[in-house]
């Protein structure tokens, strides 16, 4: 006999597959940027980079938090027998979504030229028109993956992200080996990439449009087959609901908008200061692109963080609902200082790599002192995300989204001071300034709600440690490559690609044999891993790597 999976079952599984669809669908967004320097060039990527936040905030005001509410009335209704009620939600809901995407795409394509010349940079002018095509297609989306998450079936949202992010990939990267073969300005070269937001957006619609006609098909058949006879839909009012639907998806929105915020105080003030420094509109551009080389190699790192964070919040939720202090206690603390850890490790491996990786995926070395500095934002940028993540499971909802807004306002002030002087690299060391204030508010406040002892010998000294002896051997294999490299006449960047690869492999290796010897990872802790743990342990054990 068949046995039917638990509500508790079914939501470990659709968290797990939203996690891994989400991994994957930022993996292929992030590394979809060093074709495009590759193949546009510095300038080209500076524009993109300078209009992207702008279309990711503006998306997010016309759909952030909706899908999460469209799923909780949907659930509810589901919950109760009523189908038709939860049709009417996504009805509903999907009307005011498509003005709301309509509304927006319309303002920011007709204020084109406004926007740009508030970036001080009308290059951007023809890429923020393309990215407004996307606007009216994505809110509709976001209705249908709330609907379907709404019945616990994940799968839908998972394949529409993906294919989302694959096709505006695949559509930025055709668009711009076309125009640049025809010899086309950056700003179209950068509008061309920036449509492949519209060419995702459809394709996801799409995806979740194929979805939504099999369901009501499928519902449908098996209707008839039992020749069910439905209750008359009930006609009330729309507002009630609308209003619902908002004031649960605001929260949510404000929280979500916070983060690119950051990245829009670059847009919005690092042209303008670069061009008050003395470069030209076209360079200022340029030395943006050159900035944002690094900002990927950031993002891969925080990815990690802002995936596994949806995993904390229900799990730190059902612990405060049953009472268990200790349990909020000891997950809280365990999180902080493993993410604090890998953070930190990750940051010091990128600063350390900077030259090579750069010649490696862009070329050339002109942005490697700018990656050294930007690698340390990932620092305060992961523990930001894993530590709201942990207040909004504890039910503080505005603190974290109240404590990123300081930082940006931290970052504003200190670009306007630090740009002029330092250039782009003042930028990424605002970047770390902001970026690791919102995770020290963080920090305290978890510390004063869940009273976690604070460790100085475990937290600090022993990470310290361990990412020195790591950074060393990193170090010593980058002196012997320069050593030994040049004289075999390789190409620059397969040279970057051997020191990259061998500095990485040293780098993890050292970095696990000080984990386990400073004991800041167990025996018991490392069976504990999902999968790869019972196989780990015996490895490790042979190596003699676990300190006993």
């Amino acid at each position: 006999m068949k046995e039917t999976a638990s509500p508790s079952s079914r939501l470990l599984r659709g968290a797990f597959i939203l996690v891994l669809a989400a991994i994957l669908s930022k993996l292929i967004g992030t590394i979809q940027k060093i074709p495009l320097q590759n193949i546009g060039g510095d300038g080209v990527f500076g524009i993109y980079n300078a209009v992207y936040p702008f279309y990711t905030l503006v998306l997010l005001v016309a759909t952030a938090g909706f899908p999460a509410a469209v799923s909780k009335f949907v659930a509810e209704e589901m919950a109760s027998g009523r189908e038709a009620g939860a049709r009417r939600v996504l009805r509903i809901s999907s009307m005011m979504l498509v003005v709301l995407g309509v509304l927006f795409g319309v303002l920011m394509y007709v204020a084109a030229p406004l926007l740009a010349a508030w970036i001080d940079n009308m290059h951007t002018e023809a890429a923020l028109r393309s990215a407004a095509l996307a606007l009216p297609l994505v809110p509709i989306m976001a209705g249908l993956r709330g609907y379907f998450q709404g019945m616990h079936d994940m799968m839908p949202t998972a394949v529409s992200q993906v294919a989302e992010q694959t096709v505006r990939v695949a559509a930025m990267v055709a668009l711009l080996l076309w125009l640049h073969q025809l010899g086309a300005a950056d700003d179209w070269i950068a509008a061309g990439a920036t449509f492949g937001s519209a060419a995702g957006g459809a394709a996801g619609l799409l995806v979740m449009l194929i979805y939504w006609w099999l369901y009501r098909r499928r519902t449908r058949l098996a209707a008839i087959q039992v020749q069910v006879e439905q209750a008359p839909v009930q006609h009330q009012p729309a507002w009630p609901l609308l209003k619902a639907l908002l004031l649960y998806a605001l929260p949510i929105c404000l929280g979500s908008l916070s983060a690119p915020l950051i990245s829009l105080v670059d847009t919005f003030t690092m042209p303008r200061l670069l061009k008050a420094s003395g470069w030209s509109e076209a360079e200022a551009m340029i030395q943006f692109g050159v900035y944002n080389r690094g900002i990927p190699l950031v993002q891969m790192m925080s990815m990690l963080a802002t995936s596994m964070s949806v995993l904390f919040i229900p799990a730190l939720a059902d612990a405060r609902i049953r009472d268990r202090h200790d349990l909020i206690r000891s997950q809280t603390q365990q999180t902080v200082n493993w993410f604090w850890l890998l953070g930190l490790a990750s940051s010091a491996g990128i600063a350390m790599l900077a030259m090579p990786v750069d010649i490696m995926l862009y070329e050339d070395a002109i942005g490697s002192d700018t990656i050294r500095w930007l690698a340390f934002t990932g620092i305060g940028a992961t523990l930001s995300i894993v530590t709201a993540a942990l207040l909004q499971g504890m039910g503080s909802v505005r603190a974290p989204a109240i404590h990123l807004l300081l930082a940006t306002i931290v970052k504003a002030v200190l670009n306007i001071v630090l740009v002029p002087h330092y250039g782009i690299n003042g930028a990424a060391i605002a970047g770390i300034v902001a970026y690791s204030l919102a995770a020290l508010l963080n920090i305290i406040l978890l510390i004063r709600l869940t009273q976690f002892p604070v460790s100085w010998r475990e937290m600090v000294w022993k990470p310290l440690l361990v990412t020195i002896v790591m950074c060393a051997g990193v170090g010593v294999w980058q002196w012997l490559m320069d050593w030994l490299l040049p004289a075999l006449g390789m190409h620059a960047r397969l040279e970057a690609l051997i020191v990259t690869l061998g500095g990485i492999a040293i780098g993890g290796i050292l970095f696990l044999i000080g984990l386990f010897r400073t004991q800041l990872m167990t025996e018991q802790q490392a069976a504990a891993l999902p999968k790869i743990g019972s196989r780990l342990v015996p490895w490790l054990n042979k190596l003699r790597i676990i300190k006993k």
